[in-house]
Parts: C-alpha cells; sequence; structure tokens
C-alpha cells in the first residue's frame, strides 16, 4: 500500500498540470450551446433543414467563405448552420445571410475547445489529452483502493476545512470519493474518444473504410436529397467536403435514437457521378460500435438533459480541484513550513 500511495502521489504531481486545464476547460464547454444562443442572434430560433434547405446553405458558405471544410446545419440546439474552414468559421442564417465570421480561435469558445481537445497543439495534443485522461482515470480508481482501509474518516468536504497538511489531503480525499463515480465515465469516455485510432481495437470492431471517388465538383442539392432519401426518418446534420481529389462528399445525417448530436449515419457520394458509393446505417452498427458512439454524447453532455450537465460540470471543476488539493498537500510534506524557534529565556536578575 505503501508503494501504491507514493506512485499515486508523484504521478498524480505530474497529472496536475495537464488535468487542470482539461478539467476547467471541459467545464466551461458543457454550456457553450446556451451561450451562443444567448450570445449569437437568430441562434435560439426553430428551424426545419430541408434537403433543398441544407443545400442552400452549402451553397451560401461556399460563395461566402475560403476552402470551407463542413458545414453543419441548423439544430434544436443551435438554430443557425456552422461553416468551418480551414482557418476559422463562421454562423450562416438560413435565408443565406452570414450573421458571423471569426478565424482560429478567435471566439473563447473554439479557444477553450482547442485548449480540451488538442491541448493547442493538433493531432499530436489529442493523443496527450486521450493518455492523461487514462492516466486520470487510473488516478481515481488508485485513490478509492487507498481510501478503502480509513472509509470511516469520510466526510462530505469540498474544501479545506482545516490548516496545515491535514486539511488538504483530507479534502483531497473526500471529494475524491464524492466525484469518482461520475469521474470515471467522463475520464473513460473522453480518452475513448480521443484515442479513436485505438479503441474500436480494443473494443472489437472494425469501422468501415471510406470508399474511393472520382474527382469532380459535389452537386450538393442533389448529394443532400439522395441521402435524405436513403434514409428518410433521418435528420441532416452535415455536409462534408472532400478532402482531396478521389475521396468522397460525405452527408452525416442523425436517425431517431441516435444519441450523437452530428448523427453518426453517414453517406458517401461520388462527387464526379453524383452516385451513392455507400451507406452507413448507425442502428446496425454491431454492439460495441454502438457503444462507441455514445461515448461523445455522454463526455459532452449531449444527453441526459441539465441535470446530466450539471454533473458534468461540477464533475469537471471537481477534478481540478483534486489536482490542486493533492498537489498542495504533497508540496506542504515535501517542504513543511519552518516552526518558529522559541525566544530564548532571559537569565533572572540578580538581587541586590
Amino acid at each position: 500500500m505503501g508503494v501504491l500511495r507514493k506512485i499515486h502521489a508523484w504521478a498524480g504531481l505530474a497529472l496536475c498540470l495537464l488535468l487542470v486545464p482539461l478539467a476547467l476547460s471541459g467545464a466551461s464547454l458543457v454550456f457553450k450551446p446556451q451561450w451562443i444562443r444567448a450570445t449569437v442572434p437568430g441562434a435560439a430560433e426553430a428551424v426545419t433543414v430541408t434537403p433543398a434547405g441544407a443545400a442552400a446553405a452549402v451553397a451560401a458558405a461556399k460563395a461566402e467563405f475560403a476552402d470551407v471544410r463542413s458545414v453543419v446545419f441548423a439544430s434544436p440546439e443551435v438554430g443557425l448552420h456552422q461553416v468551418n474552414t480551414a482557418d476559422g468559421g463562421g454562423y450562416i442564417a438560413p435565408d443565406g445571410a452570414v450573421v458571423q465570421r471569426w478565424g482560429k480561435n478567435e471566439r473563447v469558445v473554439d479557444w477553450l475547445f482547442d485548449l480540451h481537445h488538442h491541448l493547442l497543439a493538433g493531432e499530436t495534443g489529442v493523443k496527450v489529452a486521450g493518455i492523461a485522461g487514462l492516466f486520470a482515470l487510473t488516478m481515481i480508481l488508485t485513490g478509492l483502493v487507498l481510501w478503502l482501509p480509513s472509509w470511516r474518516s469520510f466526510a462530505w468536504t469540498l474544501s479545506p476545512r482545516r490548516g496545515g497538511r491535514a486539511g488538504w489531503l483530507a479534502a483531497h480525499r473526500d471529494l475524491g470519493v464524492i466525484a469518482a463515480p461520475i469521474a470515471v465515465v467522463i475520464t473513460l469516455t473522453g480518452s475513448a474518444v480521443a484515442l479513436n485510432q485505438w479503441t474500436p481495437k480494443v473494443m472489437g470492431f472494425t469501422p468501415a473504410k471510406p470508399p474511393a471517388a472520382g474527382a469532380g465538383e459535389t452537386d450538393w442539392a442533389g448529394a443532400l436529397a439522395a441521402a435524405q432519401a436513403q434514409f428518410p426518418e433521418a435528420t441532416l446534420r452535415m455536409a462534408v467536403m472532400p478532402a482531396k481529389a478521389g475521396r468522397a462528399a460525405v452527408v452525416r445525417l442523425r436517425q431517431p435514437g441516435e444519441w450523437h448530436t452530428n448523427g453518426r449515419t453517414v453517406v458517401h457520394v461520388d462527387p464526379k457521378t453524383g452516385r451513392i458509393l455507400q451507406a452507413e446505417d448507425a442502428m446496425a452498427h454491431p454492439l460495441q460500435q454502438r457503444a462507441y458512439n455514445a461515448f461523445w454524447p455522454i463526455h459532452a453532455s449531449k444527453v441526459g438533459g441539465l441535470a446530466w450537465k450539471l454533473l458534468t460540470f461540477l464533475t469537471g471543476l471537481s477534478l481540478a480541484a483534486l489536482a490542486v488539493y493533492g498537489a498542495e498537500s504533497y508540496r506542504r510534506k515535501l517542504f513543511p513550513p519552518r516552526r518558529a524557534r522559541p525566544a530564548p529565556m532571559k537569565a533572572p536578575a540578580a538581587a541586590e
């Protein structure tokens, strides 16, 4: 138990440098849709997306923005179409008018997402964040093991209630136990999404490979109409431009019963011929893949309503606090405060 305690302490000290920004940025992003609706004109409007309306949005995006990568169609969360470009993006209203433009990380919400998902370091940062999440999960589980022998001392302590190292350690221990159930879910799902190159292999399924396609200008009106006809009960969610010649244009849809807000039902369209090359029905995925599809909605609080959003938000704050409490308690152990030396006693005055 002593060795495990040292591993927990030293690994936690190193991890806290990553865990604090990851946890705080993640907690901030929980209420991103509410912030957008409150601050962007038209974002709170109810919009029904049709193939014709979606095609008009793509046409407006390509006319108004350079190097469009994808268009996310309006939804009950945000009633505007979001354009994603190589160096920023913007919002387009259902009538095609540009509501807002921004460059890369000019918006606070985009900077927070880049920090949380990429650690501001691109794809390398994604992998580091995923590995940090696995370490955080390990820290939570080992912390529970270390707590078990002293479980009778548990109290509903959220912050240090007394001075000295003991107070910080008690707060770290008790808050860790309180936050552990939700923290396990958040760290596990976040790591699984970040490490998506390896997660399917671990879970035992193989994602469908994108088909080869011809080169040409995509007829988005035809592609979106064909995708909608393929899945008539689904909602159109995204149009993804071919990344390069030989890649298909992609339409993402969300079927009833899917948790992912952008859907995992995918239709690949040949830009040259307009023919559907591959249609991937998310509701027909194997159980392991459907479980994987649920990880992001759980992690990002897209399911569970306001209650899950609040729990996720508070858990993010708790993970940051746990890192700070643990680091401070161990700092006090390594560098204990010096005790003031007692003043020397004066010799008694000689009798006259």
